[in-house]
């Protein structure tokens, strides 16, 4: 009897179901309804589940069933930390890493007006981190007392100089806030560890934020295990590495544009590839993510049209500008709407483009020239993308497109002479995830990592 399994991703605008026969790990079916999370989450997924029916054209029974979600915006988060470029940065790379979408970021002590920003935010949950192991716990013990004062509901996870435990859990807990506590994000100056964090956030996503949205209305038919962008962070992650039987592609780039956001996902180390090169700053996660919450092809499509301007786009869809224009303040106020015409695609294609170019540079590190009393050198700041093995377009902007419309955005992401010393990706192979089946090769890495290679890898289209 053949094993099936059900994969589902509840987005903020459709419930998306994929069925793959898990024995020749092929998938077999997709099909989609609206997301209906803000009345009952089970509808819609009926409608998709109706639509997978009629597809495969039979009734089936699952063994596997596995979702997850970024419905209802997502797992929304602030991150509080002491230095900006420090301990705020590694809660934040904590917290991206995690599948969170990082709505603020707090540094030194939080004031009056930080509180009232939080208060607006309405975060699901915040990460209090600050301090290194034996360093200072002042203010992170004062931030937790603030967000006390504050009257915050949401759970809290507190990552921050293990010296100030104890005193910052007796102050949440006379407050009777939900908090998670775990190992500091940075125990040693220039040191991650994020990992036990990320858990962390997981762990409140299942357990809190899955029931406070209402997707848990579905946990009788398939099992809420990761957001949505761990999901294909996760993916991302075993097609580099590979598992055992199955060989990785080795480090990538994994671009993601959506109507609201445009994610960037890397694997990889990221130090410098060139011997006289000196590394500054903290150290870049292996596994990295960067949420650019102003370029999306919908409720973001004028924050891109602001950034490059009307003239921009009218050059790369062919289009003038007054028509332009209207297309953006169509979009911005319809998630859903797909383009009706050749034009309205290279409009998009236009917005998807220029959001691939920022949301890149900002992910990618920089090389600069340094003068000291023994001559120039040469540093290195962020993350070197420049050897990546491969760059992978995910999302309906690559999915919907021709193989030559879609090897264009990606080329958008690679490096160019106008780019001077950013590191982006040098020489690629081009890949496309044709099926939107990334994300479910991530949540079957959660039970067989092999096949999740493997499904990874079917997914994969060259461009």
């Amino acid at each position: 009897m053949t094993h099936l399994g059900l994969f589902v991703d509840f987005g903020s605008t459709y419930t998306k179901t994929t069925a793959v026969d898990l024995e020749s790990v092929e998938i077999i079916g997709r099909a989609q309804g609206p997301s209906t999370v803000q009345s009952d989450i089970t509808i819609g997924l009926n409608m998709a589940l109706e639509n997978l029916k009629r597809q495969v054209g039979h009734s089936v029974l699952f063994d596997v069933r596995l979702a997850c979600s970024s419905a209802a915006g997502g797992l929304k988060m602030v991150t509080i930390g002491l230095v900006p470029e420090m301990t705020s940065r590694a809660a934040h790379f904590a917290a991206l890493g995690a599948g969170a979408k990082v709505t603020g970021i707090f540094s030194y002590h939080i004031t009056l007006a930080d509180i009232a920003t939080l208060h607006a935010l309405s975060p699901d949950v915040i990460l209090l981190a600050g301090g290194t192991d034996g360093g200072n716990r002042e203010v992170i013990v004062e931030n937790a007392r603030q967000l006390v004062s504050a009257n915050v509901r949401c759970p809290i996870i507190v990552a921050g100089n293990r010296e100030a435990r104890t005193e910052i859990e007796q102050i949440l807990s006379n407050a009777e806030i939900e908090m998670v506590v775990t190992d500091n994000v940075m125990p040693e100056i220039n040191r991650l560890n994020i990992e036990p964090a990320r858990e962390a956030i997981r762990n409140v996503f299942l357990n809190h934020i899955v029931h406070a949205k209402g997707i848990d209305r579905a946990s009788t038919f398939v099992r809420v295990v990761m957001p949505t962008p761990t999901a294909v962070l996760e993916a991302a992650k075993v097609l580099a590495e590979g598992a055992k039987g199955v060989p990785g592609i080795g480090d990538l780039v994994l671009v993601d544009v959506g109507g609201a956001t445009t994610d960037i996902h890397s694997v990889g180390d990221g130090r410098p590839s060139r011997p006289e090169v000196i590394y500054r700053g903290l150290p870049e996660p292996y596994l990295k993510r960067t949420v650019e919450g102003d370029l999306g092809l919908r409720h973001n499509a004028e924050s891109i049209l602001t950034a490059v301007g009307d003239s921009e786009l009218a050059v790369h869809s062919t289009v003038s500008s007054d028509r332009v224009k209207k297309y953006v303040r169509e979009v911005a106020t319809s998630a859903a709407y797909v383009p009706q015409t050749p034009e309205e695609t290279r409009m998009d294609y236009a917005l998807a483009k220029s959001a691939i170019e920022i949301a890149i540079t900002r992910h990618a590190g920089r090389l600069d020239v340094v003068y000291t009393a023994v001559g120039q050198s040469v540093v290195q700041y962020g993350k070197d993308l420049s050897q990546a093995h491969a760059l992978i377009g995910t999302g309906g902007v690559f999915a919907a497109n021709s193989a030559e419309m879609a090897r264009e955005l990606l080329i958008a992401a690679t490096k160019r002479p106008s780019d001077g010393m950013r590191l982006k990706p040098e020489s690629p192979v081009l890949y496309v995830d044709k099926p939107y089946g990334l994300f479910v090769a991530g949540l079957l890495s959660t039970i067989d990592r092999p096949k999740a290679a493997i499904l990874a890898k079917k997914c994969l289209r060259v461009v």
